[in-house]
């Protein structure tokens, strides 16, 4: 039986700041909340050597309440803008603090602060800040995560990841969110920091110096629990399995998603060739083999991981892609809105039975701007040559795999709502994957014979 793939555009919303992370509110009864970070470099007038080397970094966190059902009124609805310092990641914590929502954000100030959910008298949620803890001085957060990842709500604690290459947990009180120990982690920046859902004494991090880390709080910061250099280039994505136990998946500027079993850190489960710089990772909140990846020059997909979660060493296969933004692929993030499955393909985007990532025929010079505006990437060698030599790997086009996994697989669908944003055009688009069985064809009837 052949599956349909189908993604349909439902609203674009122009932010007006860089746009750089989305994240949709996990927690059921506030699941149609969404909010949207902003990262904006601003140079100083005046030529002066203090105004070259401290740029004005700014932001805007957006708020938005979404009603999905078919109409022709867009789902989507901003509730509440605050200006703040540039934002360069957004968390929910997966379980209510104080009956709230909290929203943790890692700024350019070097802070992590955190946003309460409150619902005044007129019935629109608004965000109040809550708490803010700093980093240390000359520092700009890059990456926070939760402890909270598969729903447990004792010893709540934050882990977040630096520009000095640092590593900070915290722990959040009642009314307050206090670091418990810091640490030199990385070389050059951390761009990301991760808790192991299911063992939360174990943090992941990966940085600017190719290396991906685990370190046990347990036995102390001192030393990491394994260093891995299979990542080529910066470790910039992280993210723990919060259905199936021992997976992580990681990606890099070196275009590559890595599966792994956290029992053996020695050599990946699965390498996965998508094209772009992977930016952020993202498991399907209920489905556990399905991982959105949002790849910078190219675009965001949605990969199948069954096959390398049971040891089976291959490519993930890319069942949707979604390519109409216009600039890089930076936030991503799967919606727990329930959906009806009644919503027809777009006649400008049509149905996909199969799809796999090509190897392009030309070569174009790809040079990533780190958004912390801090250094460029390029991904060529002194003599031209494409430094990710895996793009002749790239997976080809193949039948699209069946993802679930259930007995009655053949009765079942998915409908998903995505939030997805880019960072120069400054756009965030809102859009929907449904994932069918094709209808079988009937047989045509025989003539009757004369």
């Amino acid at each position: 039986m052949g599956w349909q793939s189908r993604t349909r555009t439902l609203q674009v919303f122009d932010t007006e700041l860089s746009a750089d992370t989305v994240e949709w509110c996990p927690l059921p009864q506030w699941s149609h909340v969404l909010a949207c970070g902003t990262y904006q470099l601003q140079k100083g007038d005046d030529k002066t050597e203090e105004d070259s080397t401290a740029p004005n970094r700014i932001g805007r966190l957006y708020l938005f309440h979404c009603n999905p059902q078919p109409s022709f009124i867009p789902p989507l609805t901003e509730t509440q803008r605050i200006d703040t310092p540039a934002i360069l990641d957004l968390k929910w914590c997966h379980v209510p603090i104080s009956e709230r929502p909290l929203l943790g954000m890692a700024t350019a100030s070097g802070e992590i602060q955190l946003y309460k959910l409150m619902e005044p008298q007129q019935g629109t949620c608004g965000l109040e800040c809550e708490l803010r803890a700093e980093l240390g001085p000359d520092r700009l957060a890059l990456s926070l995560d939760w402890s909270t990842g598969r729903g447990e709500s004792s010893d709540v604690r934050v882990v977040s990841s630096d520009s000095t290459g640092s590593l900070t947990v915290l722990s959040l009180g009642e009314a307050s969110l206090t670091a418990l120990c810091q640490w030199k982690a990385h070389d050059f920046e951390a761009w990301i920091s991760a808790f192991s859902y299911w063992d939360t004494q174990i943090v992941y991090s990966g940085g600017d110096d190719c290396k991906l880390k685990g370190w046990d709080l347990r036995m102390g910061p001192s030393s990491p629990t394994f260093t891995s250099k299979r990542h080529t280039m910066g470790v910039c994505s992280i993210h723990s399995n919060p259905h199936r136990e021992h997976i992580l998946a990681t990606g890099s500027y070196d275009e590559n998603v890595l599966l792994w079993d956290e029992r053996n850190m020695k050599q990946p489960l699965s390498e996965t060739a998508v094209g772009g710089g992977v930016w952020r990772l993202k498991w399907h909140p209920s489905q556990e083999h399905l991982l959105l990846a949002a790849c910078m020059h190219n675009d965001f997909h949605i990969l199948h991981c069954q096959k390398a979660m049971e040891g089976q060493d291959a490519p993930c296969p890319v069942l949707a892609s979604y390519i109409l933004h216009n600039s890089l692929a930076y936030g991503a993030d799967w919606s727990r809105l329930p959906l009806s499955n009644s919503m027809p393909p777009s006649p400008q985007e049509p149905p996909q039975t199969s799809i796999g990532l090509t190897q392009s025929t030309g070569h174009l010079r790809i040079q990533y701007e780190s958004p912390t505006a801090s250094f460029d990437t390029s991904l060529e060698d002194d003599s031209g040559q494409y430094i990710p030599d895996h793009t002749c790997l790239l997976p080809e086009k193949s039948p699209v795999p069946d993802p679930f996994t259930s007995p009655d697989r053949d009765a079942q669908s998915l409908s998903c709502l995505m939030a997805t944003c880019s960072f120069y055009d400054h756009m965030m688009h809102i859009w929907r994957w449904d994932w069918s069985p094709e209808k079988e064809k009937m047989p045509s009837e025989p003539a009757p014979s004369s």
